[in-house]
């Protein structure tokens, strides 16, 4: 026991970075350091806790049960420690810490420029990093990568908090001329209409086509494009439709026209964080600042 005491927050922090990395080279870069330094402080841990942590496994490393174990523990206590931490009182106009935000191509066009408009009123000081999440939000949350998350995913994980921020569900977006414009759309016509689909770069699959996917109907698909950036100027002048968000189509000027969608998969956009910053004065105070910017810009 008595090794046991000559663990601190900065081994422990270590030992988790390996745990989720799964590799003593990444967690030394996550850390700022060199590989040694990170291997030091892991035998530093195995001689204090007499139990080898990680063995080799294939071309990596894998971790004991014992080291499992530890984790679960050293997860719960660098949480709370950081909230003990943090300072009792937040001062927006004095900040000037960074928070690290991670999303993707909807929520910043729809959600970071109303935030950040009021951050720079109110905090002029605090800096905001914004991070693709693509489908690893819940792992960057966990990781410590990020500090929050604004997106379609909800953890249904202990350790989580989430808040609604928006409602959205898909519509069609057509060049003004097509055809298609001229009545609604039926799950026929839908169905054998040219389509360009967004695929997110393969990470995530939108409602409106897994719930196509269940029915077993299949899109006529002529292009795949890996994010709705410039989806307009792919559709206008052209016969080709596409399925997006409904607020984010509302961005895209005349140069398309909006139909409903057959298959229109209502979806939310959610606010999540951890226990790691719950109890911070200043990420609750900036909870509140996103929830407030989208409420106002959205009020419907």
């Amino acid at each position: 026991m008595s090794d046991a005491y000559t663990i601190d927050f900065a081994a422990l922090r270590t030992l988790r970075l390996v745990h989720e990395k799964g590799s003593f080279t990444a967690a030394a870069e996550a850390l700022g350091t060199n590989q040694s330094a990170v291997s030091y402080t892991v035998d530093k841990l195995r001689r204090a806790l007499g139990d080898p942590l990680f063995v080799r496994q294939g071309g990596g490393i894998a971790p004991t049960e014992r080291c499992t174990t530890v984790i679960a523990s050293a997860i719960r206590l660098l949480d709370e420690f950081e909230t003990l931490a943090a300072p009792p009182e937040f001062d927006p106009a004095r900040a000037r810490q960074t928070v690290t935000i991670a999303c993707n191509y909807y929520e910043r066009v729809l959600i970071a420029p109303h935030v950040i408009r009021r951050l720079r009123r109110d905090a002029p000081g605090l800096r905001v990093d914004l991070i693709n999440s693509s489908a690893q939000g819940r792992l960057q949350l966990k990781r410590a990568e990020a500090d929050l998350l604004i997106g379609p995913l909800r953890p249904d994980e202990d350790g989580y908090y989430c808040r609604n921020l928006l409602d959205d569900r898909y519509v069609c977006i057509a060049d003004p001329d097509n055809p298609l414009c001229d009545k609604p759309l039926t799950l026929d016509s839908y169905a054998a209409a040219r389509h360009a689909v967004v695929t997110y770069g393969g990470t995530w699959k939108s409602g409106y086509l897994q719930e196509l996917e269940a029915r077993r109907i299949e899109l006529n698909t002529v292009f795949r494009l890996p994010s709705p950036a410039g989806i307009e100027s792919i559709v206008a002048g052209t016969d080709v439709v596409s399925t997006i968000p409904r607020r984010l189509a509302g961005t895209l000027g005349p140069a398309v026209r909006i139909l409903d969608c057959p298959c229109p998969a209502p979806f939310e956009i959610d606010l999540v964080w951890t226990t790691r910053t719950h109890a911070s004065p200043m990420h609750a105070w900036l909870r509140g600042v996103i929830a407030a910017a989208v409420r106002a810009a959205y009020p419907g």
